[in-house]
């Protein structure tokens, strides 16, 4: 699954198009790496997104193309 769709369907961003914006921007970072948001996810891999003053960090644990199961922040 795609890292901006991803975090659109996770509800950890509101707006697919918002995480497009994001990543292009240098925003999130998978694995501590800025990626495009055409970068697919996959179990065990660590997001993080910047916004503002604020650091979230998520790992993902259960991802399957086409759904999302879970996550933990």
């Amino acid at each position: 699954m795609r890292i901006d769709l991803f975090l659109k369907k996770s509800g950890l961003i509101k707006r697919r198009r918002i995480a497009h914006d994001l990543c292009l921007s240098g925003a999130i970072k998978l694995n501590n790496l800025i990626v495009k948001p055409s970068k697919p996810v996959k179990d065990g891999d660590r997001i993080t997104i910047s916004m503002a003053e604020r650091v979230i960090e998520v790992n993902i644990v259960d991802c399957e193309e086409g759904k999302f199961r879970s996550i933990e922040i």
